[in-house]
């Protein structure tokens, strides 16, 4: 018989995942990586394919894949030229994009599967540019698998509803960020209403040269080391959160919801009727 309840869990059963985003690929980037890996977090660099190595603020190829990618973190597309592309005719935001993923595979032999939407993201529309329902499915026809967007702060620690318009927590520079961050390391799965067993995310965004210029390399240093190492807390890149919450929505049930079937490559925990199950890739559980 089914459970009740049914809640997904990240890796080990755990409750919570932390991830980072950061855009644009400028020099600041290796200075961030670095605190990232101090603190055993893990992050995603949002890259413009066109713009690496151009002029002194840019990153190179080499030093992107030498701080960034060789230390685990992801790299993401952020648009070729960086354009919005709600500000774009159809063609030309495709372009933008489909040239992003073609640049950065090539140029570091992975597959790339993650964006950041450029600029303004889809936040406003411009007449006569792809609409947001187009922008959607042209993503996923060119292997886009998530994109965040922004400017929507808040404090309830969701899942997306929808990968391609994934919303943040919040930007490093939220005044709330700090009770953001105790709010949500003080949440206790056993303290949580019955029916309200979510999983939670914390998940910051913004750019590394704004510790530069503003002076304050110690704020993002103090976040990471708040968050870090905590038991019940997987940290994670963007795409291994989307591509885990995916195996997730892949798992199959007998009619009557007693048997669940992993066919993923990828072991998937859950909560249910108050115990956690793993389900392994490839095989069958009971539940109780």
């Amino acid at each position: 018989m089914a459970p009740r309840y049914q809640f997904i869990r990240f890796p080990g059963g755990k409750v919570k995942a932390v991830t980072f985003s950061y855009d644009d690929g400028v020099i600041e980037d290796v200075r961030l990586a670095d605190i990232f890996c101090k603190y055993n977090l893990k992050a995603t660099f949002n890259i413009n394919s066109a713009l690496m190595g151009e002029g002194e603020r840019r990153l190179t190829a080499e030093k992107i894949k030498e701080h960034i990618i060789d230390r685990g973190h992801e790299v993401a597309t952020h648009g070729a030229e960086h354009r919005a592309p709600l500000k774009q005719r159809p063609i030309m935001a495709i372009q933008d994009t489909l040239n992003c993923r073609l640049g950065l595979e090539e140029a570091f032999g992975v597959i790339i599967r993650g964006m950041a939407y450029p600029d303004s993201g889809i936040r406003m529309q411009t007449p006569g540019s792809v609409a947001y329902t187009e922008l959607r499915e042209y993503l996923g026809a060119l292997g886009i698998a998530y994109a965040r967007t922004l400017a929507g702060d808040n404090d309830s620690f969701m899942l997306p509803e929808d990968f391609y318009a994934w919303m943040p927590t919040a930007h490093h520079d939220n005044p709330k960020i700090m009770e953001y961050i105790d709010k949500f390391l003080a949440l206790s799965e056993d303290k949580l209403y019955y029916s309200s067993k979510m999983p939670l995310l914390f998940y910051i965004w913004g750019h590394s040269y704004e510790f530069e210029r503003n002076g304050n390399w110690e704020h993002i240093e103090a976040i990471c080391e708040k968050l870090s190492g905590k038991d019940d807390v997987w940290y994670a890149t963007n795409i291994e959160i989307c591509d885990y919450v995916k195996a997730y929505e892949s798992l199959i049930y007998s009619a009557d919801g007693g048997r669940v079937y992993n066919p993923t490559l990828i072991d998937v925990w859950f909560w249910a009727s108050g115990k956690i199950y793993k389900v392994k890739s490839g095989s069958t559980v009971i539940l109780e």
